[in-house]
């Protein structure tokens, strides 16, 4: 039987690293078990904030790879300011320690680059995927974003060849956070705003990770919408042995926004009134940390008990997980966050590690954790119960017994959530 075949626009593709490309690198890796043949269109020459060589042997010679060349303004705003690959990154300073330069390069960047600094590969690939789409006979095309130009590229392709179209937004476009951060002027915000309502009200279906963005979106589109959340991967992985010290490891990008005063406060307290724990206790960061977090652990007078590892390889990233006493997931305390659920949740999740879990009132994460027992959830006034939670786990690690008892994970696998994508693609 031949497979449906399905166009897949991504920006993120091996060799990029960090959490936008595990998405559609594990859905495209499970399509043709359910009777699709993906194919992938991606940059030839993107500018990947990090990068990963070991994803690379995730990607199977069988899948049909196109590939354009990007035109990115940060390859020349690179050249000028190091300030330029930070903000690439995520990595934007307080409002009050911003310097001229930076605030220059938010507002171009918000202002003159709408939706997004890829909008320069729309027309080269609208032109380009047009052609293809009709000679190989492709009647269904995905788009995923951010960044949000490529459902644009979507949007062009549905209205000149009435292609079926799936948009998949791994994160929320208008409400995201950091969009607040990018001196938007009046004139922009409504660009933002028509454009996001031409895309929900155009596509045929809309995906999103999260139920919160569901419940969003269905304000502004009738269009059917489904969640499909991110999720876990069932690899092959050496044995790892447990730290021997009462480890709590953060994984992934530590922001300036994501600084919880409340963590830093308790385990100052705990490190200063009970001295086993100040032995036993070391804070492992893992990934990118702005600069305002090692500001504020200073502050707080833990940085001898900090080991900033830095950037690492999924697979690395996996091991520490597995490894650490305690995993920590720290969301900003806004309601624009209340939709984002990192992906390092799921692989946190197998990791049979308990998390601690910092964020607003009535996300996602907070069902997701409970419902799962993986863990617990504090929002940002629980002071005296988290730092009580973290002393009784230090008391469980004290006589071998720190573990957890989770339940209902095999929905988050990735072999599952991609058989509920292919349902999706095959109604098309």
């Amino acid at each position: 039987m031949n497979k449906k075949k399905v166009l897949i626009i991504t920006y993120y593709w091996p060799p990029a690293g960090g959490p936008g490309v595990q998405r559609w690198l594990k859905f495209v890796k499970y399509l043709p078990k359910f009777g699709i043949e993906p194919i992938v269109y991606c940059p030839s020459n993107p500018i990947y904030p990090q990068t990963d060589d070991s994803l690379l042997d995730e990607v199977s010679s069988d899948i049909t790879i196109l590939k354009q060349p990007i035109n990115e303004p940060y390859k020349l705003a690179n050249f000028f300011s190091k300030d330029s690959k930070a903000i690439s990154k995520g990595v934007i300073p307080e409002q009050k320690k911003q310097s001229l330069v930076q605030k220059a390069m938010l507002f171009v960047r918000g202002n003159f680059f709408i939706p997004d600094a890829r909008k320069n590969w729309i027309k080269p690939s609208v032109r380009y995927l047009s052609t293809y789409i009709q000679d190989f006979g492709i009647d269904t095309i995905i788009t995923t974003g951010p960044p949000h130009s490529l459902h644009i590229i979507g949007l062009k392709l549905k209205q000149q060849l009435g292609v079926n179209w799936i948009a998949d937004f791994r994160d929320p476009w208008t409400t995201i956070g950091y969009h607040k951060q990018l001196k938007l002027t009046q004139a922009s915000k409504n660009k933002h705003k028509k454009l996001e309502s031409e895309v929900l009200n155009t596509a045929d279906t809309i995906i999103v990770t999260s139920a919160v963005t569901k419940t969003e979106f269905q304000e502004l589109t009738n269009k059917p919408i489904e969640v499909i959340t991110n999720g876990y991967d069932v690899t092959k992985s050496s044995v790892v042995t447990l730290d021997s010290e009462f480890t709590l490891a953060h994984i992934g990008s530590f922001l300036s926004k994501r600084n919880p005063e409340i963590l830093w406060q308790v385990l100052k307290e705990l490190v200063n009134e009970n001295q086993d724990f100040a032995k036993c206790f070391k804070l492992n960061l893992v990934g990118l940390v702005s600069e305002e977090v090692i500001r504020n652990i200073k502050k707080y007078g833990l940085t001898n008990y900090v080991n900033n590892v830095g950037y690492v390889s999924h697979n690395q990233s996996i091991n520490f997980q597995k490894k650490s006493q305690l995993l920590l997931l720290i969301e900003i305390d806004s309601e624009d966050t209340k939709a984002i659920i990192p992906g390092k949740l799921f692989e946190y999740m197998i990791s049979n590690r308990p998390i601690i879990a910092i964020g607003p009132t009535g996300s996602d994460v907070e069902k997701i954790i409970k419902k799962t027992n993986t863990g617990d959830y504090f929002y940002y006034n629980a002071l005296e119960s988290l730092k009580s939670k973290i002393l009784n786990h230090f008391e469980a690690f004290k006589v071998g017994n720190l573990k957890t008892n989770s339940i209902g994970l095999s929905q988050y696998s990735r072999e599952n959530l991609t058989r509920k994508l292919s349902e999706v693609i095959l109604k098309e």
